[in-house]
């Protein structure tokens, strides 16, 4: 991880983690990543949203990248850098494949529905399962909780399994 987020995430927690959480901001990702990696099936990479030396690294360190793109224009609009570098990967890491996840959705808006048109033209994928604009998500993180764990019951804790399950089975199809 090198955003930060997802430390941030881990130190708010107070029970013992879930899994461990490893921060390696370094341009030697790709190379430095497997060794650590070895005694895990499915290794998560939170990479920031911009284009520059980590995000190359995390790119190569990975079998499948996941773009969360919010309904929005913009982000839309940046998603073109993504991809960029992951075609720019994909020719030296001929299996690497990337998938994009409509993230932070309103439900019933034209531009929910209507994002995933604007993101069919880059040629990627676009996840099954969308994940929608809800109150639990920030909350769980601010408490260090994922959501499955602060509202087990929740549509939110559905869907997040559900986009899991999507994610782990293109995950073992790429590699």
């Amino acid at each position: 991880m090198y955003e930060g987020s997802g430390l941030k995430w881990s130190s708010a927690r107070e029970p013992a983690p879930l899994f461990p959480v490893v921060g390696m901001p370094k341009p030697t990702l790709h190379r430095d990543l497997p060794e650590i990696a070895r005694d895990y099936d499915v290794v998560v990479i939170d990479g920031a949203p911009r284009v520059n030396e980590l995000g190359r690294a995390a790119i190569m360190a990975s079998d499948l990248i996941v773009v969360p793109v919010q309904p929005s224009p913009y982000d839309v609009w940046a998603t073109q850098d993504v991809v960029g570098l992951v075609r720019e990967a994909q020719v030296f890491k001929e299996r690497l494949r990337a998938v994009f996840v409509i993230n932070r959705k309103i439900v019933n808006t034209a531009i929910g529905r209507d994002v995933g048109v604007a993101l069919a033209e880059f040629g990627f994928p676009i996840a099954e399962v969308a994940l929608c604009q809800r109150v639990i998500y920030a909350e769980s993180a601010a408490q260090g909780l994922a959501v499955i764990e602060a509202a087990p019951t929740s549509e939110a804790a559905r869907e997040i399994t559900r986009f899991a399950e999507t994610i782990y089975l293109r995950k073992r199809e790429a590699a």
